[in-house]
């Protein structure tokens, strides 16, 4: 994604900003792929 950060506050560490936030994301994904899988099991092995 592409943002102009060049009128942003001089404060503001944007490229950490855009590094939390794509590990954000891949923890999200991470989690997702888990609570899925996790879902799986219990559903054949459980039923």
């Amino acid at each position: 994604m592409g943002v102009d950060t060049s009128g942003g506050h001089p404060a503001m560490d944007y490229a950490e900003h855009n590094r939390t936030y794509a590990q954000f994301l891949s923890l999200a994904k991470v989690g997702i792929i888990f609570l899925v899988v996790l879902l799986a099991g219990m559903a054949y092995f459980l039923v």
